[in-house]
């Protein structure tokens, strides 16, 4: 492993360095492949698979099955573009850090803190629907209040060792696995043979209501809006790097292993829905799956689901605010935000950045006050954005980081993306046909999330800028120091 890099902005690395120095030695490599599997499995099934399938399947019918299976397409060609550099260079920082060495500080700056801030924006997306939980037992309980003792719980247990971290991730993202598997079970035994006084539904509702895509191609796309913020947090696997025990191999096993499961999950778990009720009948005021188990009238069904779902939104957080104390700690060794974000504590965990993180991530909790319907529209929206630009980064210094090779480097990587340099211009395309959708979609929460995108990244430039600015005054103070006390000897 690498000496430990001093967070004091200078560069990345010298030239002709192969790899340039990191700072994760301060870091504990004590995550194992389970960990690993199972902390980007717990980022990416949650809330928008929980809930926000409601919007998906409103948008496209039945046909949602469609958008999921071209989202996952298209994010497992992310997934392995960032696979490529993870095995060839693993360190904790993933893609911001790539960013830096492959395509120059600005993008490293920008990369990093765009997925600051979109983990920032999940993040409070998570939180803004603990209380829609909270409230199937408790109605009179403040929303604001159960998203307030769920950001209390989750910072305490990011404060300690990441193998810690590691199993309290496993573990709920094992309940989530095992729920989706057995409420898939469940739904296809009821469709078959019935349950609970309910007659056997067969499979007519995906065509019964308005035809399998009742909103056309148009639907189909709009759907994927909501799509691929679900599948946003599976890029987890290259923040874990920096503290895989086995990254040249846990690495590649993750992303195959990750993806078609996935893809299995959401679109069994969706197949179900849209299965046991018409699609027009899911509104959306509490998750599809308690909504449909509570329909069809199976005792407990619902409310054993409900805790799952709450799980599941606490899983996600967990997994939301690793990622952004990690991003925070690369960024500060980067020299690319205040080095005191990245000190670690006793138990290796960045625990400066993880406190800045949850700290921000509190203004959920004062939104969830103000708008407890609008909430979670709002921030998804702004959080898929924020996820495309990082995406988008992620193939493009895929892109450039091949540059690099010769043809013997790039046929002897252990871990090569796909079909590049084509899949990362179609990669690229989808991504801009979906910005143009949410764009002409007429839904005021994507038009603002997409006009805060081009804002957003101004800031980040200016903010290079003047980070930059200031770095090249401390060099020169530092180089040609001013001796004003002196008295003139005259």
């Amino acid at each position: 492993m690498s000496q430990l890099q001093s967070p004091t902005g200078t560069a990345a690395g010298s030239e002709g360095q192969e790899h340039p120095p990191h700072a994760d030695a301060a870091l504990h490599r004590s995550l194992r492949n389970r960990h690993i599997q199972l902390i980007a499995l717990g980022g990416a099934i949650g809330t928008g698979l929980f809930y926000g399938a409601a919007d998906s399947i409103g948008a496209a019918g039945p046909a949602v099955i469609v958008s999921y299976l071209v989202g996952g397409v298209i994010i497992y060609l992310v997934m392995r573009a960032l696979g490529e550099m993870s095995v060839d260079n693993p360190i904790s920082g993933a893609f911001s850090q790539y960013a830096h060495d492959y395509w120059g500080d600005l993008a490293g700056f920008v990369s990093g803190w765009n997925y600051w801030f979109n983990y920032i924006a999940v993040s409070m997306a998570e939180l803004s629907v603990v209380g829609i939980y909270i409230n199937y037992w408790f109605p009179a309980m403040r929303p604001w209040a159960s998203a307030a003792a769920m950001l209390l719980l989750i910072t305490a247990v990011n404060l300690l060792q990441v193998k810690a971290y590691g199993e309290f991730e496993f573990w709920f993202a094992i309940i989530k696995v095992v729920a989706i598997c057995a409420m898939i079970a469940f739904g296809l035994w009821i469709m078959a043979f019935g349950a609970g006084g309910t007659p056997a539904t067969g499979i007519s509702n995906l065509w019964s209501h308005g035809g399998f895509a009742p909103h056309g191609l148009h639907g189909v796309m709009t759907g994927l809006v909501v799509v691929m913020f679900s599948f946003g947090g599976v890029e987890l696997i290259g923040i874990t790097a920096g503290e895989a025990e086995d990254p040249q191999r846990s690495i590649p096993k993750a992303i195959n292993q990750v993806v078609y499961r996935i893809l299995i999950f959401y679109i069994g778990a969706v197949f179900v829905i849209v299965s046991l009720t018409p699609w027009n009948r899911i509104d959306g005021k509490a998750s599809p799956f308690v909504q449909i188990f509570d329909q069809i009238g199976i005792p407990g069904a619902a409310a054993i689901l409900n805790a799952v779902v709450l799980t599941a939104a606490i899983s996600a957080y967990n997994s939301g605010l690793y990622s952004n104390g990690r991003m925070l700690f690369s960024l500060a060794h980067q020299g690319n935000a205040p080095r005191v974000l990245g000190t670690v504590n006793r138990q290796g965990s960045p625990w400066v950045g993880v406190v800045a993180s949850s700290a921000v991530t509190a203004a959920a909790v004062v939104l969830t006050a103000v708008l407890p319907s609008q909430a979670f529209e709002y921030v998804m929206s702004i959080a898929l954005i924020a996820a495309f630009i990082n995406w988008g980064m992620v193939v493009v210094t895929q892109l450039l980081f091949r540059r690099r090779l010769d043809a013997g480097a790039v046929a002897a990587l252990r871990f090569r993306m796909p079909g590049a340099p084509y899949t990362n211009w179609l990669v690229l395309a989808f991504m801009a046909v979906i910005v143009v959708l949410m764009v002409a979609s007429g839904n005021p929460a994507y038009q603002i999330a997409v006009g805060i995108g081009p804002v957003w990244l101004t800031i980040l430039v200016v903010g290079w800028a003047l980070s930059r600015l200031a770095r090249r005054r401390r060099s020169e103070s530092a180089q040609n120091p001013q001796n004003q006390g002196e008295a003139d000897p005259r």
